[in-house]
């Protein structure tokens, strides 16, 4: 599902993205419920130049947050929990980041596991996410992109749960 979102993008860089697991959930500027085989349902939130998952009791979130150092790690394993992610985070050269973009947004445009918010001002200021439809046996995944045209950034996430 493709939304244009009214609000503009704020300015800001993956530098200054952050994770946290547990937070509750912020104001949300689109939301897609997501209703998978087995009775597994998701949230996926767009925030802004940022995101949540809301998957039963955990929430994901991706974001600029208040009052925290920004740090994105590149892996983080919780496997007592089930829970993997992982952060890319690209700089694309010359107007690669367009072409990306562009691609994301065509293939994900009608897919029914995704939700993508293009912001006014920059057809390139985007945050999208997506449910893996092929998850491993047992688990749920999403994959999130988060484009800053302002400072040519891709940042990329993909999560793993492991369903229990």
């Amino acid at each position: 599902m493709l939304v244009s979102i009214d609000t503009p993008y704020v300015d800001t860089s993956a530098a200054d993205l952050g994770l946290a697991l547990g937070d509750p959930e912020l104001p949300a500027l689109a939301v897609r419920e997501v209703d998978l085989p087995g009775g597994v349902r998701l949230r996926l939130r767009l925030l802004g130049a940022s995101h949540q998952v809301v998957l039963g009791g955990l929430t994901e979130t991706v974001a600029c947050l208040p009052g925290r150092p920004p740090h994105l790690p590149g892996t983080l394993h919780d496997e007592p929990n089930g829970y993997r992610f992982t952060a890319t985070v690209l700089r694309p050269p010359g107007g690669e980041l367009r072409a990306r973009v562009a691609a994301l947004r065509a293939e994900l445009a009608d897919d029914p596991y995704a939700l993508v918010g293009v912001f006014p001002g920059d057809p390139d200021a985007v945050t999208a996410l997506a449910v893996r439809p092929d998850p491993p046996d047992g688990s749920v995944g999403w994959r999130t992109w988060h484009a800053y045209p302002q400072t040519n950034e891709l940042v990329l996430t993909e999560t793993v749960v492991a369903l229990r």
